[in-house]
């Protein structure tokens, strides 16, 4: 966080500031990240008293007071029990609207200083863009991007407020669960650089239509502005509309191996032996008209061949930004996932594999997802693997909900999963599914919850198998996917994330 005096804080956010009687004493600056729980506050730091569905932060002020917090962030004073104030509060009438005008000024202060803001949005797969965009952009100066999935309307402003002066970068993932909601986020950090990787069914029980998806999402390049940058994944036909919502230069790209009116592309996609893409990365980026476009070779370190429009988009950006062709593909080749549950592979020491992509789900992440179980089918012995797909439920989807899991238990069996374990009453339909496109027997089952799928995996996996694990988060599989890890150790070369998810995050 840019430094700012209490006083200065109260000025900014148009509140009222209440200190402690100390004699006089001079308030110390708030230095440190805003927090909104009081358990992740730190010393300096700025504590917002939110009031949330489950609980009111005015109750945490003494938690946050005793944990080093330099103020806080209040929409009433709040008094220890021997009745005096508990340390520096500033009193504002809505705590959210002055949370988003302190990030608002926070995100001018950075462009004063020469950073650029780029948002990231997309039905799926917002996450890893923005943490290879990370990576990419920290070879350019120092970068600031959402933690986890915190891309709504507390996640952002957190995020925002986590960066300081030397900050040349600001990467937010930017999600909605509603139209108007990417325009607000928008409003508190106008974005220079804009990304929309594509648009699906993530969500649709809230939205109301993929039509309402597509409004909500353009509301991001709508927010650049002349001088800026949109990157559209045009293999998306509804992205590829959105050039004529945005007064910033139009910068498409493409994963399917077209370089028609594309600026980046990746070109003769093709998988390894763990699942990983390995393409060649083309530009047409600063090239001058009718030159042959360049090209690097990008060794893909995550799991799945959906990740390389991700990837191609995250290049878009950097290039855009200056970065070197030849530096990105590096950077893209060496990155891994830096996000927990988004195909997080571990081989245990049994020789089992289990990949944990239950972070959340919709049918276009159940779609890339299987594809990549398939993906792993063949070992690095050349052996053919057996193949367990354990499906919990998605959220969310309306009245498209049975008939989204039906395809989906279909699909597994069209792509020749050997196992198939809907789990959970939500996930009936994907067994039904499968049984309607022909699977028998013990192929697919359907079991009561992850305890029975957990019980059922522990007597049938064998060495060599691999299971993937996919669900919405509030479906609870997650767990599962962590239980069968610790069934038995990991091997030493097996992959590890350093940062765990949070909760369900919007679209």
């Amino acid at each position: 966080m840019i430094p700012l005096s209490p006083q200065r804080l109260a000025e900014v956010v148009g509140g009222v500031l209440h200190a402690p009687d100390d004699e006089g004493a001079a308030l110390p600056e708030v230095t440190g990240p805003a927090a909104t729980d009081s358990r992740e506050v730190v010393p300096g730091g700025l504590f917002v008293a939110r009031a949330g569905e489950q609980a009111d932060g005015h109750d945490f002020v003494a938690a946050a007071h005793a944990a080093g917090a330099a103020a806080s962030l209040v929409a009433r004073p709040v008094a220890g029990a021997d009745g005096a104030l508990l340390g520096p509060q500033v009193v504002v009438p809505d705590v959210q609207v002055a949370f988003e005008a302190l990030a608002h000024r926070a995100v001018a202060a950075l462009k004063d200083r020469g950073a650029v803001v780029v948002g990231v949005t997309g039905s799926a797969g917002k996450t890893t863009t923005k943490d290879l965009l990370a990576a990419l952009l920290a070879e350019l100066g120092p970068t600031t991007a959402t933690p986890r999935s915190y891309n709504g309307e507390v996640g952002l402003p957190l995020t925002v407020l986590s960066a300081d002066e030397r900050t040349r970068h600001l990467v937010l993932e930017m999600g909605a669960r509603g139209v108007g909601h990417i325009a607000a986020l928008c409003r508190v950090a106008p974005p220079d650089v804009a990304v929309v990787l594509n648009v699906g069914s993530a969500h649709v029980g809230e939205f109301g239509s993929v039509d309402a998806v597509e409004r909500a999402k353009g509301e991001l390049p709508e927010a650049v502005g002349e001088g800026g940058a949109v990157v559209l994944d045009v293999d998306d036909e509804r992205v590829a509309r959105m050039a004529g919502r945005t007064r910033g230069a139009v910068l498409p790209v493409r994963a399917s191996g077209s370089g028609e009116g594309a600026a980046v592309w990746a070109q003769d996609v093709d998988l390894d032996a763990g699942g990983r893409a390995v393409f060649r990365l083309r530009s047409r980026l600063g090239a001058p008209e009718g030159a042959e476009p360049r090209e690097a070779r990008v060794a893909l370190r995550l799991v799945g061949e959906h990740h390389v429009a991700n990837a191609v988009a995250a290049a878009a950006v950097a290039l855009h930004l200056g970065l070197a062709l030849d530096r990105v593909a590096s950077v893209l080749s060496t990155t891994a996932a830096a996000s927990r549950f988004r195909m997080e592979v571990v081989e245990r020491s049994d020789g089992v594999t289990v990949v944990n992509d239950a972070y959340n789900a919709n049918p276009e992440s159940v779609r890339a997802a299987l594809k990549a179980l398939v993906s792993l089918r063949r070992g690095p012995d050349g052996r053919e693997r057996r193949t367990w797909a354990v499906l919990g439920e998605m959220l969310e989807l309306g009245d498209a909900s049975t008939t989204e899991h039906e395809l989906v238990g279909r699909l597994a069996v069209r792509l020749n999963v050997s196992h198939l374990v809907a789990v959970g009453p939500g996930a009936r339909a994907v067994h039904s599914g499968a049984q309607h496109e022909g699977s028998w027997g013990d192929e697919a089952v359907h079991v009561a919850d992850a305890g029975e799928a957990l019980a059922l995996l522990r007597e049938e996996l064998r060495p060599g198998d691999v299971v993937l694990v996919k669900s919405s988060n509030a479906a609870g599989l997650r767990a599962l996917g962590e239980q069968l890890v610790a069934d038995a150790p990991p091997t030493a070369a097996s992959p590890s994330a350093t940062t765990a998810g949070e909760g369900a995050a919007p679209c």
